[in-house]
């Protein structure tokens, strides 16, 4: 699961690049929504977990923000380029490519959120960065190296996940046999 807050902070981005934008006699751009109305519904798509309406609604911003256009009589104009703009355009970019990736983790916000449900890892996340950080300290006995912190969090998830034993079972053929299950006990009635 994707932390909404992730999503978020890409998002307050763009809304700030966007103020940043001059005016144009063309604006708004498209089905007479403001820029910082087409950025809300990227942020509605994805707030309800619908990353392919989420990415059609940043492409078409992009496709506005690169300098394409139609006109009134329906012919394709280049706008003045802006650095605000071109700024804007390589966050948009950026989000267009975060969203692609991290598709399949981004999940229902809305429907966790009205079933009292977590929508947020950061409490694994501060627990993560207190353990390694208070090992990577140089005040401390034993200190970690970047690598060997690194090693440690991938050994620490396989057991949390319950995976380690046999990833270690694959490294050597000789690691304990598998554990014996105890036989049921007859229930006696």
């Amino acid at each position: 699961m994707l932390d909404w807050f992730h999503l978020t902070m890409r998002l307050t981005v763009l809304q700030q690049c966007a103020r940043g934008l001059p005016v144009r006699p063309d604006y708004p751009p498209w089905d007479g929504r403001s820029l910082a109305d087409s950025i809300e519904r990227i942020k509605h798509h994805l707030w309800h977990g619908d990353t392919a309406s989420a990415l059609e609604a940043v492409d078409t911003l992009a496709a506005w923000l690169d300098g394409w256009d139609d006109d009134a009589d329906g012919m394709i104009t280049i706008q003045p380029g802006s650095a605000a703009a071109a700024t804007m355009g390589r966050y948009v970019h950026d989000l267009s490519s975060y969203i692609d990736h991290n598709s399949g983790s981004i999940i229902n916000y809305g429907e966790r959120y009205r079933q009292c449900e977590r929508m947020s890892t950061s409490f694994v996340e501060s627990t993560v960065k207190y353990v390694v950080s208070k090992r990577m300290v140089k005040k401390q006995q034993m200190q970690w190296t970047p690598k060997g912190a690194h090693l440690l969090l991938q050994v620490r998830t396989q057991v949390l996940n319950g995976d380690w034993e046999a990833t270690v079972r694959g490294w050597y053929g000789g690691f304990r046999s598998e554990p014996m299950r105890a036989p049921a006990l007859p229930v006696s009635g």
